[in-house]
Parts: structure tokens; sequence; C-alpha cells
């Protein structure tokens, strides 16, 4: 299919492109970017008004596909995908079977092509079943079409395992994302720990659960020269030791999601179960902290550890309901209210936070720019649209949101993936 954008104000993470340019699709790729293109056999989207960015990539989503079809398939968290802007998405191996064999990698795969809308990366597991024992095979995994391992739910806690999986990953090119949670420290906690899980009688989750994890892993892309991922940072001494990471030259990365600095542990206090998340929403200098690293470039990226989960399970006393919450519909929303409207970010640094540092991250050179000779992915946002969070609306299976009822500003009109419309408002 041959498309032409008009009229498009053309935001990338560089910054905006000067005058409103014309975009020509062809064959799954941008082939030109100018004024005044035509085509007689294009299909033309008139972009006027809006804004048009590089598709957002998010390398944090749990599809539960295969195993838990009953919270979310392939095909609807490719359908939220769509709907909330995002292009490519990564999808977490805590599924059943877990994503630990080529099979599982082949079977995802397979599903997201008959699927057809965006384009779905499965994340292996470091570790066979995810249980912390024994490596799986990487280079299988990668073969298979892997870009990234990790235990995701789990952090790698035999220090020595975790130094062999660094070590494997680097020849078989793959990073390694790290979910950074002792649960030696965390045990039961079902929040942040500190006064307010007191009052509220609930078991906490300390700070210093994360803070070990990702201390102990700095030391070991220190020593071995490999790049760690970190995922989900919530709390404020994690972000100081990234950045002092990074100020020391260690080949680490990091991630944000949206929950983590636009909701405090405040939000607890209602025992909604949709505000039950692993790492826990922690307290407002937490959050702070977090927005301040997404400002200096300390967290590299925002990912929005989409985990959906049925009514039933969610609908339990807040102990016993699994963690986790939905995401990819509402994050860009939230960006603009969080961290654009408030001068956090400018645009074009939440295009980076979105797109081009997560495309940098995981190597996909194609993506995370509109430019010539790009892939075709690409988000069409009206700034000015005001608009609240629905659960009628959603497109995911689960409703598991705790920003149902919000008001937000900042709309996707259309998402376009390999030069397809895989999403129209």
């Amino acid at each position: 299919m041959t498309l032409i954008i008009k009229h498009a104000r053309i935001v990338n993470a560089a910054g905006e492109a000067a005058g409103l340019k014309d975009i020509l699709i062809e064959g799954g790729k941008i082939t030109r970017v100018s004024q005044g293109l035509a085509n007689d056999d294009a299909r033309v989207i008139d972009a006027e008004g809006k804004v048009v960015m590089p598709g957002f990539i998010d390398l944090h989503v749990h599809l539960r596909e295969p195993g838990r079809e009953d919270k979310e398939t392939i095909a609807t968290g490719c359908q939220a995908a769509a709907r909330g802007g995002f292009t490519s998405i990564f999808a977490m191996p805590n599924t059943t079977p877990a994503i630990d064999t080529a099979q599982v990698v082949q079977f995802v795969l397979d599903q997201a092509k008959k699927v057809g809308l965006v384009n779905v990366y499965p994340v292996g597991a470091i570790t066979k079943n995810r249980d912390g024992a024994q490596l799986t095979e990487m280079m299988d995994l990668r073969r298979a079409g892997c870009l990234a391992v990790t235990d995701d739910g789990h952090a790698v806690m035999n220090a020595g395992l975790m130094r062999r999986a660094l070590e494997y990953a680097r020849m078989a090119k793959l990073l390694v994302m790290q979910h950074c949670q002792d649960p030696n420290l965390s045990g039961a906690g079902v929040m942040n720990e500190g006064a307010l899980s007191t009052r509220l009688g609930l078991k906490g989750d300390p700070v210093v659960s994360e803070a070990v994890i990702v201390a102990r892993d700095i030391e070991l892309a220190h020593y071995l020269k490999t790049p760690v991922h970190f995922m989900h940072v919530s709390a404020a001494r994690s972000v100081d030791l990234i950045r002092r990471a990074k100020k020391e030259g260690i080949p680490v990365t990091a991630e944000a999601a949206p929950h983590h600095f636009s909701l405090t542990e405040e939000s607890v206090k209602g025992f909604d179960t949709a505000t039950k998340v692993s790492p826990p929403l922690r307290s407002a200098a937490d959050v702070a902290a977090v927005k301040a690293g997404l400002k200096d470039g300390t967290l590299d990226c925002i990912a929005t550890d989409h985990a959906p989960h049925t009514h039933e399970d969610k609908e339990v006393d807040f102990d016993a309901a699994p963690f986790g919450l939905i995401g990819m519909e509402t994050a860009f929303g939230l960006v603009v209210k969080e961290l654009v409207l408030t001068g956090i970010l400018t645009l074009a640094q939440a295009v980076d936070k979105l797109s081009a540092a997560p495309a940098r991250i995981v190597g996909l050179k194609d993506k995370g720019e509109i430019a010539e000779g790009k892939d075709a992915d690409i988000v069409i946002v009206d700034m000015d649209k005001e608009w609240q969070v629905r659960r009628e609306d959603m497109a995911s299976k689960s409703r598991n949101s705790p920003f149902i009822g919000w008001n937000l500003k900042g709309r996707v009109v259309t998402t376009i993936c390999g030069g397809k419309v895989v999403y129209s408002a």
C-alpha cells in the first residue's frame, strides 16, 4: 500500500522539522519526506493540526499468550498497543509455558503475524522456566528471533548465574533485562514499605529490595563491560545508583513506567487492587526522583509494564490480588500530562523516551525516527484533544487500570505500522 501523510508537523527525538512536510510511504518504508508530494495511487491522510511522530516502542509488555488467554491474547494486546500508538512491543516471557525455547518464540511470532497489527518481539527467559537455576539456550533464542532476555517477575538472584548469563548473552548478541527485586527483602510485601503501609496494615516492600539488585548488577556490568537494562525503576536510590554508573561509563540503561511517575503510594489508600504493582508505587520523593531521572537522561526510556489481569483475579482482598496494571492505552496521555505539560520533558524528549531510545537500546536501527529509508512505523497525535479514560473504550481484554476516570490531554488518532494503518480514531 502507498500512503501519503500530508501537512505533517514532524517531531523526532532530534527536534521538530522546519515547516509542514508530506511523508510518502511505499512498501512499508518511508521513501520521501518533502513538501508538495503527490501520487495518484496513494491513500492520503491529512495530518493538518496534528503532530506526527515515530511509532512508540514498548520494551515491557505482558501478552499472557500462551497460557492465560483469559487475561490477554496476542490479538487483544496488539489492538491495545495500536490504540496507544505503539508499533513495536516486547513480549515478556512469563507465559505458560515460558518463552524459554525456540519453539515458544516461534509460536508467539506466528500468532503475531496472523494478527498483523504491530511488531511483536518475544523476549526470551534467562533461565529455564524462569526458575533461576539453569540458563536457557540463548543462541537458539537469538536465532529464533529474540533480541533480549529476562526472567521478568523474578530477579536472577544467583550472582554467579547472572554473570554467566551476561557472558552468554554478549556472545549471542542479546540484551539482558533485569527485574530488580530481592525477594529476601521484599518478602510478602504488597505496597511500599513505610509509615503508610503500617497505617493501612499492609506488608511493605522496601526500596532497598530494588536498590541492592541494581547495585549488584551495575558492578557486574562494570566488571564484564556488558550492558544491563534495568526494568521499571521505581526508587530514588536506584536512580542515584544508575546516574553514578553512567557517569563512570558503565554500560547500563533503564526504563520507567508511567504509573511510577504518575502515582504515589497514596493511591493505595482506597485498596484498589489496580494500584497493586511490582515494584510498588513509591513515595512522593521517589516519584520526583524518577521524573528527575527521565529529565536528565539517567532513565533512558519509558515502558508500560502492561500487565493485564481478569476482573475475577483482581476482585479479591488487596493481599491476595496479583500484581500489575494495564498501561499501553494510557501511556502517551500520562506522558503528556505528567511530563510534557509540566515542562519536565519537551515533546522531542518525550519522543526520544518512547521511540528513539528504546530502538537504540535493543538495536532496531530502522525504527524510532521519521526519515527517508526508515520503517514506516508512525503515530499521529492530536496534542489538543482532551479525553477521559473509560473502561468501555479499552481494547485490552482486561480493565485493571487505576487511571479509569482520569482526564488526559493528547490523544493518538492514527497508528501506522509497516505502512499499514492499524488504528484510526
